[in-house]
């Protein structure tokens, strides 16, 4: 086969039918053999006939004809008529005067191009976007046994508890039933025996009247005592009224109300629902920021009391003036920084302590549930559960630049803690030996976690370590603390953030300061100013820090400005 048409659909001439395609007029859009050109040309046509050697096609444009003068090709574009014009449109008339005309070739190029970022964005994002929906769907369809297993089991358990309180109470009212039947036979026992010892004097003053009244003995008859009077008044009757059952009456809905009632399945449909998966960058294609030094003393730029008795965790929005907030009750706090002003606040669904927060890239509030073992997203004021775990409970979250999710967890008995990277809600990644097969991070301590701009994923262990990974999950270092620390206690990191010229930022609880360090792990310096017990960390686009004070009663955000 010629190897200039081995990737044409149609190999074979349209004339002869049977030859193999060499040429092409561009004007009737014939396929032609050689031996065929000949008499192509000769057919009468309006238009002079184009022939072109096949495998020049594609270097060829080919132009429109012309819908006014026939014999005409349109090389031309007229942006304001958008259509295509020849030059015979553009010098006769006035129809196209004063009209911005383009080359069609530029147009074509120019089109070429912007079809060429839709294909790319096709590929890489849309298509791959609606097949990880796809699959996310997938998981939450298979999910659903599961899920409305934990609905039946609540069911099954309440009953099971109610059923136990119910023969409870059966028992201890037949035991009362009990006592009272035994405290009515003594109380009649001891009237029979009353009416008993009577019977038997009657009887024998009866055998007393008997004997007197056979005897001649006047002295017998004259002494006689009469008893008659006393026995007629006969002692007071006991009654007693049976206890009696008065039962309530049972109706399907007081016993469901008391009983405890089902929420109703509603669908709904949300228009932010889904977010585009975002194109992953490499490093080196992102430009850095200028490269910006620390000040040689840290300045407390505001103080934002939150209110909160307990608190432990920050976040800065998007826009710089707002922050999410998480103390040690179910209230998710939004305030507003200047002036500082409350804006909203989110109950938990399960009422529990939120472990974690996190914003993602379209700013809606991510949290994380430990002991409901869930992952929840706040968006236009309602909660969805996106992650639901089996024996693992979720600690500390973090979204990632490409728009995934990173998310620590421990295992329900403590003995193993690692870190999963979720792509739309699926499982895409786990994180947790090096390459001896040791564990990475330590059980028993949370796990807290950043994204650097290298995309290093940074967590602060609380046994004593900041462990860095890159995003294959390979260690790069650990960061053990720096001596002599303010405190000169143990390190002990508890919250970290990461800010734009890839500074790791670790809060060390027991040295009451925020450690910094390079991206490769290099101390830098302490901020040590104004901070009692700081716990969760946030930077916003400014590099400005902000730090959550976990000292009891204290509430307070402190922002803090360290970069020049």
């Amino acid at each position: 086969m010629d190897p200039s048409t081995s990737g044409l659909d149609v190999t074979q001439c349209d004339l002869c039918e049977s030859a193999v395609v060499q040429m092409h007029c561009d004007t009737c859009l014939v396929k032609l053999c050689k031996a065929c050109v000949g008499e192509h040309l000769s057919t009468g046509h309006s238009k002079p006939h184009k022939i072109i050697d096949l495998k020049d096609r594609a270097s060829n444009l080919i132009f429109p004809g012309c819908t006014t003068h026939y014999d005409s090709l349109c090389e031309s574009f007229c942006r304001d008529c958008k259509i295509p014009v020849c030059l015979l449109c553009v010098i006769s008339g006035n129809t196209h005067k004063d009209h911005q005309l383009s080359l069609i070739a530029d147009i074509f190029s120019s089109m070429k191009l912007v079809i060429q970022k839709d294909q790319k964005e096709l590929e890489e994002i849309i298509i791959p976007t609606h097949r990880n929906i796809t699959s996310y769907m997938q998981i939450r369809m298979s999910q659903l046994e599961k899920e409305y297993g934990y609905v039946s089991d609540s069911v099954t358990k309440h009953g099971k508890k109610w059923h136990r309180e119910i023969n409870k109470l059966v028992d201890k009212m037949k035991a009362e039933v009990e006592e009272m039947k035994a405290a009515h036979l003594e109380a009649l026992t001891k009237h029979q025996e009353e009416f008993s010892q009577r019977t038997m004097k009657l009887q024998e003053t009866l055998q007393t009247c008997k004997n007197t009244l056979a005897s001649n003995d006047t002295s017998l008859v004259l002494t006689h005592t009469l008893l008659n009077e006393e026995y007629r008044r006969l002692p007071p009757k006991l009654t007693a009224s049976f206890p009696a059952f008065k039962a309530q009456k049972i109706s399907a809905e007081n016993l469901t109300e008391l009983f405890g009632m089902l929420t109703k399945l509603s669908f709904t449909s949300d228009e932010q629902g889904y977010f585009m998966k975002k194109a992953e960058k490499s490093p080196e294609a992102v430009p850095l920021p200028p490269v910006r030094s620390l000040l040689d003393e840290p300045e407390i730029v505001t103080i934002i009391d939150t209110g909160y008795k307990y608190l432990y965790d920050v976040q800065v929005c998007q826009s710089n003036e707002e922050i999410w907030t998480k103390g040690k009750d179910s209230l998710l706090k939004l305030f507003k920084i200047h002036p500082v002003s409350l804006l909203r606040s989110v109950r938990t669904e399960s009422g529990n302590t939120p472990e974690e927060i996190a914003l993602t890239y379209d700013g809606d509030l991510v949290y994380s549930d430990y002991d409901e073992r869930t992952v929840n997203i706040v968006k236009n004021e309602q909660i969805e559960e996106v992650i639901r775990l089996e024996s693992w409970r979720p600690v500390s979250i973090c979204h990632t630049s490409s728009g995934d999710l990173l998310v620590t967890m421990d295992s329900d008995d403590n003995k193993h803690t690692k870190l999963v990277h979720y792509s739309d809600f699926a499982e895409k990644q786990t994180i947790q030996f090096d390459d001896e097969s040791k564990p990475l991070y330590s059980p028993g301590f949370y796990l807290h976690i950043s994204e650097n701009r290298n995309l290093d994923i940074c967590a602060a262990d609380g046994s004593g370590a900041v462990v860095v990974v890159n995003s294959a999950g390979k260690l790069r270092f650990r960061y053990t603390g720096h001596a002599p620390a303010p405190k000169n206690e143990s390190f002990y990191p508890v919250g970290i953030a990461t800010n734009s010229q890839g500074h790791i930022l670790t809060s060390d609880y027991d040295n009451q300061c925020i450690h910094i360090t390079d991206e490769d792990g290099h101390f830098l310096r302490f901020i040590d100013c104004g901070l009692s017990y700081p716990w969760g960390l946030s930077t916003d686009s400014n590099d400005n820090l902000f730090v959550a004070d976990s000292k009891k009663k204290s509430g307070k955000i402190i922002k803090y400005r360290y970069l020049q």
